[in-house]
């Protein structure tokens, strides 16, 4: 793989520490800015919506840009916002610093899958694509516990500080190793949109929406669920989240790795594994072992629908992907935002702790129904599904 993953991986790394070390976090920042821990729960919220806004709005804006040099450019709002959060004399403040460094995310992830592609031989595209997401995934087993122990430790402002230094560091290598790739000849804003004119990109879409969303209608009340479920002690939430993020370590390579070989079937054993985990949740809680098993199952088989959804949006906007590949890393966040509010109600409805497992069991059933519907139509050969994989386009002329 080319060194250029590695920088690639680092801006992921620092990308996804941001992202979930605030929720470890969010009693000390509440106590700093003598706000409620709600109020500052819009410190994840913002993050999210700015991550969905965020995603189209900077593709668009750098679509008069190289694309090495439009993820410099992320990578320096990042390190701003990051720097804004560490240093933010008020709560309003550290939000802004916040939306500032989500408005990279999207752009980062989209522009960066299809760097990642381009850099590889086309039957490794979502290995390659795998591989930055592996700085994601790792963000969740070392840089989300780091974060909050040093944040707990010493100050959360330390925190946001070292993240603001990935960030650098993130910067410097994509300057050093990611090559200076040219546009696509002919590829303009007008094309970049027209790909979502393709039933096929927005099935791809609406996978990612529901099959991620399902993770996330679990994982967002795993705290309560496994202390008054489980029976774990409050101390054991933060190593039950190491377990989930070794499970998306593996479950992202494993995706990567026969996605490359057969991409709907990867999806088809992914999104079905995943629905009747999620089911079997509701019983596993009730058990340490079996529920420490589960999570790392959760986290396996979500994130092997990573890579393969990635590539399938690539795939379907075959000519000019980058804003329908930012757009899809939106579509994970808006999944996250569902599936946390569906679950808030089941349980708020007096269903248990437990039901947001049957809201993420159907979210990845449906999920897999689209994934079923959409090679049934482009076996048929309805819609421009059928057309050549990313990677093996035609040009498209003026």
């Amino acid at each position: 793989m080319p060194l250029a993953l590695l920088a690639l991986a680092i801006g992921a790394f620092g990308i996804g520490t941001t992202e979930f070390v605030i929720m470890g976090l969010l009693p000390e920042v509440a106590d700093n800015f003598g706000v409620s821990i709600p109020t500052a729960g819009l410190l994840v919220t913002g993050y999210a919506l700015g991550v969905v806004i965020g995603a189209p709005l900077m593709t668009v804006l750098g679509t008069k840009v190289s694309r090495k040099r439009m993820l410099m450019l992320l990578m320096g709002l990042f390190i701003a916002g990051n720097l804004l959060s560490a240093v933010a004399p008020a709560f309003a403040i550290m939000l802004i610093g916040r939306v500032i460094a989500s408005l990279a995310h999207g752009a980062f992830f989209g522009i960066g899958s299809v760097v990642a592609a381009e850099l590889v031989a086309p039957d490794k595209k979502a290995g390659a694509i795998a591989m930055m997401f592996t700085g994601l995934t790792v963000a969740n087993v070392v840089g989300v516990p780091l974060g909050t122990l040093i944040g707990q430790d010493v100050g959360w402002r330390v925190t946001f500080g070292i993240v603001a230094g990935l960030g650098v560091v993130g910067l410097a290598g994509i300057a050093k190793l990611v090559p200076d790739l040219p546009k696509p000849e002919g590829v303009h804003l007008r094309h970049e949109l027209a790909a979502f004119k393709n039933a096929q990109v927005l099935l791809a879409m609406a996978m990612t929406v529901l099959g991620f969303g399902g993770v996330f209608a679990a994982i967002t009340y795993i705290a309560p669920m496994m202390t008054h479920i489980a029976g774990f002690a409050d101390g054991s939430v933060t190593w039950l989240l190491v377990l989930f993020g070794l499970g998306m370590v593996g479950g992202n390579l494993i995706g990567g790795k026969f996605a490359d070989r057969a991409l709907m079937p990867m999806l088809y054993v992914s999104l079905g594994a995943l629905a009747v985990v999620l089911a079997l949740f509701t019983l596993t809680a009730h058990n340490r072992i079996a529920a420490a098993v589960t999570i790392v199952l959760i986290g396996a088989l979500g994130f092997a629908t990573v890579p393969p959804l990635q590539k399938r949006v690539l795939d379907q906007a075959h000519g000019a992907p980058t804003l329908a590949s930012a757009v899809n890393i939106g579509a994970f966040n808006l999944g996250n935002a569902l599936s946390a509010w569906l679950g808030g109600m089941v349980i708020a409805a007096g269903f248990g702790y437990t039901a947001p497992n049957w809201v993420g069991a159907a979210l990845a059933a449906a999920a897999l129904i689209l994934a079923v519907l959409s090679a049934s139509l482009e076996r048929r050969g309805d819609g421009p599904g059928a057309a050549a994989p990313f990677g093996q386009q035609t040009p498209v002329h003026h």
